[in-house]
C-alpha cells in the first residue's frame, strides 16, 4: 500500500502543538521529584496535605477536561487553549508566592484547572487528515514521555539552583511561551473534526463504561498513576533521609534509572507489536510494577536499593504508558474512540489525585513502608485483572474514502462493508464521504475492500 506522508502544514501543526503540550506538561512534571521535600518545610503541612499538594492537579484536570473540549466546539480551540494556559500560569504564580501548604495546594489545583489536553488533541485533529491522525497523536504522546524524563532529571537540579518556588515561576513563563507559540505558529482551522474521532461525547460515556475490556484498561491507567504519584510522595524523602543524597544530586539516581529503563523498554515495545504476544507482554509489564514495589519495600533503606527499584518501576511504567493508549484505540468501537480516550484520560488524572491523597495519608499514619505496601497491593490487584480477564480482541483501524452519499444510504453501505472478509466493524459518515473500519489484517480481503474506495 502506498504511503501517504504528512504535508508540510501538518508537520508544522503537529510539531508546534506537541511543543505546547510538552511545555505545559513540563510545568506539571518539574516539581514532581521535589515537591514533597519542599512541602514538608511549609507552615501548616501534614503528610496528608503534602500528598494533596502533589496530586491536587489531577482532580481539577479530571473534572474539567471534558467541559473544555465541549466549550472549544462552540468558542474555538485557540481561545480555550489560551484560557487554559492562562489559568495554568495563574496557578503557577499562586504556588510560587505561597507561604503555606494551602497556597501550594490551591496553586496546584489551578494548574490542573488549565485542562487543555482534550482541546489540544482536538485541534491536532482539525489540522491533520484522518490518514495522519494516529501518527500525529503518537508523536504528541512521545513528546509527553520525553518531557517526563527531562522533568524528572531537571527538577532536582533546578530546585538546587532556584528553589521550588523558582520552578513555579519557570512553569509560569513556559505557559506564557506556549500561548505565544499557539498564536504565532499554529494555523487556525477552518472547520472542526468529527467528535467521535478525537473528543468525548457525553452521550457515549455510558456505553464506554459498560465495555469490560475498556473498563479494565481504565482501571489499569488509574492504578498506574495512583502508584506513580503515591511513590513520589515518599521517594524524594527516602532519597534524602534513607539514601543520604542531597536533593541537588537526585539526578545521579534519575539519569541512570531513566536511561536504563528506556533501553530495557525498547525490545518490549517492539515485541508488543506482535498480536499473539501482546497479552503476555502487557501482563509482564504489570508484573514489573508489582516487583518494583516489592523491591521498594525491602530496599528503600539504601540508595542502591532505591535505584534498582526505580529502574524496575520505570521499565514497567514506560512500557504500560506506551501500550495502553494503543490498546484503548484498538479495542474501542470506531464511533466512540474519542469518548473512550477521554474516559481513559479522566481515570488517569483521578489516579494522580487519589495517589497523592492516599499516599500522603498512609505515610502520615503508618510510615513510608506502608506506602510501598499499598502500591504493592494495588499492583497485585491490577495483575490479577490482567491475567484473569478474557483474551484481548485486538483489531486495527482503517479509514476508507467511500465518496459522499445521502445519509439514508450510509447504513446500507456499512452493512455491505461488513460482508468484506476481515471487516469487523464499519461506521459510515455520509457527509464526509468516509468509513471508519475495524479490521482483522490477517483475514482482510484487500481487493474486495478496494471496490468500495472512491480514491
Amino acid at each position: 500500500m502506498k504511503k501517504d506522508p504528512m504535508s508540510r502544514t501538518e508537520r508544522r501543526a503537529v510539531a508546534t502543538l506537541a511543543g505546547i503540550f510538552g511545555l505545559r506538561m513540563l510545568g506539571l512534571f518539574l516539581v514532581l521529584p521535589v515537591l514533597a521535600l519542599y512541602a514538608v518545610r511549609l507552615p501548616g503541612h501534614t503528610p496528608l496535605l503534602v500528598g494533596l499538594a502533589v496530586g491536587a492537579y489531577g482532580l481539577t484536570q479530571a473534572l474539567l477536561q471534558i467541559p473544555y473540549g465541549l466549550l472549544s466546539d462552540r468558542f474555538g480551540r485557540k481561545p480555550l487553549i489560551t484560557i487554559g494556559l492562562l489559568v495554568f500560569a495563574l496557578g503557577s504564580v499562586v504556588a510560587a508566592l505561597a507561604d503555606g501548604i494551602w497556597g501550594v495546594i490551591i496553586g496546584r489545583a489551578l494548574q490542573g484547572a488549565g485542562a487543555i489536553a482534550a482541546v489540544v488533541l482536538a485541534l491536532t485533529a482539525d489540522l491533520t487528515r484522518e490518514e495522519q491522525r494516529t501518527k500525529a497523536m503518537a508523536l504528541i504522546g512521545i513528546s509527553i514521555g520525553l518531557v517526563f524524563i527531562i522533568a524528572l532529571i531537571a527538577g532536582p537540579i533546578l530546585a538546587e539552583w532556584i528553589g521550588v518556588s523558582g520552578i513555579f515561576w519557570v512553569t509560569c513563563v513556559l505557559a506564557l511561551a506556549a500561548i505565544a507559540v499557539l498564536w504565532l505558529s499554529v494555523p487556525t482551522p477552518i472547520q472542526t473534526a468529527r467528535r467521535g474521532a478525537v473528543q468525548t461525547a457525553p452521550s457515549q460515556i455510558k456505553d464506554v463504561l459498560s465495555d469490560p475490556q475498556l473498563l479494565r484498561f481504565d482501571a489499569g491507567i488509574f492504578v498506574l498513576h495512583l502508584v506513580l504519584t503515591a511513590m513520589f510522595v515518599v521517594v524524594p524523602l527516602a532519597l534524602v533521609h534513607q539514601g543520604n543524597l542531597a536533593v541537588g544530586h537526585h539526578w545521579k539516581v534519575y539519569v541512570p534509572v531513566m536511561v536504563l529503563s528506556v533501553a530495557a523498554v525498547i525490545p518490549v515495545i517492539y515485541l508488543s507489536t506482535r498480536k499473539h504476544l501482546i497479552g503476555k507482554i502487557f501482563a509482564g509489564a504489570v508484573l514489573l510494577l508489582l516487583v518494583s514495589q516489592l523491591l521498594m519495600l525491602v530496599g528503600y533503606h539504601s540508595l542502591l536499593g532505591l535505584a534498582i527499584a526505580l529502574w524496575v518501576f520505570f521499565w514497567g511504567f514506560n512500557a504500560l504508558e506506551a501500550m495502553l493508549p494503543s490498546l484503548i484505540s484498538r479495542v474501542a468501537p470506531a464511533a466512540s474512540k474519542g469518548t473512550a480516550i477521554g474516559v481513559y484520560n479522566t481515570f488517569e488524572f483521578m489516579g494522580v489525585f487519589a495517589g497523592g491523597v492516599v499516599g500522603g495519608w498512609i505515610y502520615g499514619e503508618w510510615g513510608m513502608a506502608w506506602v510501598f505496601l499499598f502500591c504493592l497491593l494495588m499492583s497485585g490487584i491490577w495483575l490479577v485483572l490482567a491475567v484473569t480477564g478474557p483474551a484481548l480482541k485486538l483489531f486495527d483501524s482503517r479509514l476508507l474514502r467511500v465518496g459522499q452519499s445521502a445519509p439514508e444510504q450510509a447504513k446500507a453501505l456499512a452493512d455491505r462493508l461488513l460482508t468484506v472478509p476481515g471487516v469487523m466493524e464499519a461506521i459510515v459518515i455520509a457527509e464526509e464521504g468516509v468509513a471508519y473500519l475495524k479490521i482483522d489484517k490477517q483475514a482482510l480481503d484487500e481487493e474486495k475492500l478496494r471496490e468500495f474506495s472512491s480514491s
